[in-house]
């Protein structure tokens, strides 16, 4: 039995992490993106208060990280969406069709109170299939 691969990826141009955890992580072909939150390379909230746009920062981010792991938006196989307003599925599902365009990854969505970025509505998850 050979011993699984592990890497673990941090991508520049993007804030340090809030916490003691990296932006990805490989565990052989599938790569773990951690939850990702609508700032920019300052740390600074992105959007204000149109989830739309927060979103779309969300899904640039999601695409640095994976491209630092040699992969796309196309490669992420599922998602889970955690927003702090449930009504806001439609808003940010505006910008996830832009982002995956005819990909469409198996999903989770959930509520929940709020997010470590304060005015953050979004913050998004993904797996990622490498080496296809």
């Amino acid at each position: 039995m050979t011993a699984a691969r592990r890497e673990e990826f941090r991508v520049p141009g993007q804030p340090a992490p809030f916490s003691h955890y990296t932006e990805a992580v490989r565990a052989d072909d599938l790569l773990f993106v951690s939850g990702v939150v609508p700032i920019d390379a300052d740390g600074l909230l992105v959007g204000g208060d149109d989830v739309t746009e927060q979103a779309r920062q969300v899904f640039r981010n999601m695409a640095a990280i994976l491209a630092v792991a040699g992969a796309t938006i196309a490669d992420v196989v599922k998602v889970t969406v955690f927003l702090t307003r449930i009504d806001d599925r439609e808003a940010v599902d505006v910008a996830r069709r832009e982002a995956f365009g005819t990909v469409r990854p198996a999903s989770t969505l959930v509520e929940i109170s709020k997010l470590v970025v304060p005015g953050a509505f979004v913050e998004i998850e993904a797996v990622a299939l490498l080496g296809r």
